[in-house]
């Protein structure tokens, strides 16, 4: 059974929506060479989408405009595709997807990729935390406990909410290899 956390919606492939998706296989490189691949992809995800904002030299405001929306999609392009190279599971058989979709009043990313039970169900539960606290409040709690340890759980999701205004939802969808096929939706607004 398909299970939606938050507000999710599929991506419209539509004359009006401009989308972009790119797929890795993750275990073909290792981990730490992926890691410099996924900041040229979130650089090259934020640079594709201002294109559509095209820049006005008699309107200053238009350059602000652009630089905004291409470090926040660069921004949660990169925290996207850094957490599902750290956990996507090898053993599912879909690479990790990430896709950009551009409408009127904001833009929609989806990142998928295959988690095992264990994982998911981790996952799942972080999800559930987030959905019923206060994001502010969790921000806080959040540095507090990586100030004594050394994790980071959360904090790109936390971030994209407290200084992007984004939205997030969430779909856990069974795979026939036992786990989890897992997509996380940004939505921002512009």
């Amino acid at each position: 059974m398909i299970e939606h956390y938050g507000n999710f919606e599929d991506i419209r492939h539509d004359p009006d929506t401009e989308t972009l998706n790119l797929s890795f296989w993750p275990g073909r490189l290792p981990l730490r060479q992926r890691w410099r691949n996924n900041g040229l992809s979130a650089d090259f995800l934020g640079d594709y989408l201002t294109t559509f904002f095209p820049l006005d030299d008699d309107d200053p405001a238009t350059a602000r405009r652009q630089d905004e929306i291409r470090s926040a999609v660069s921004f949660v392009a990169n925290e996207l595709l850094e957490n599902a190279m750290k956990f996507h599971d090898a053993a599912q058989p879909e690479p990790i997807t990430i896709s950009l979709c551009l409408h009127r009043d904001r833009v929609v990313f989806h990142e998928s990729n295959g988690s095992n039970t264990q994982s998911a169900s981790g996952f799942r539960a972080f999800v559930l935390k987030l959905l019923e606290s206060d994001p502010g409040e969790l921000y806080m709690q959040q540095l507090e406990h990586n100030a004594i340890s050394e994790g980071t759980a959360g904090l790109g999701y936390l971030t994209m909410i407290n200084d992007y205004g984004a939205d997030l939802a969430w779909r856990f969808e069974p795979s026939a290899s036992g786990g989890f096929r897992v997509t996380t939706q940004v939505t921002l607004p512009i």
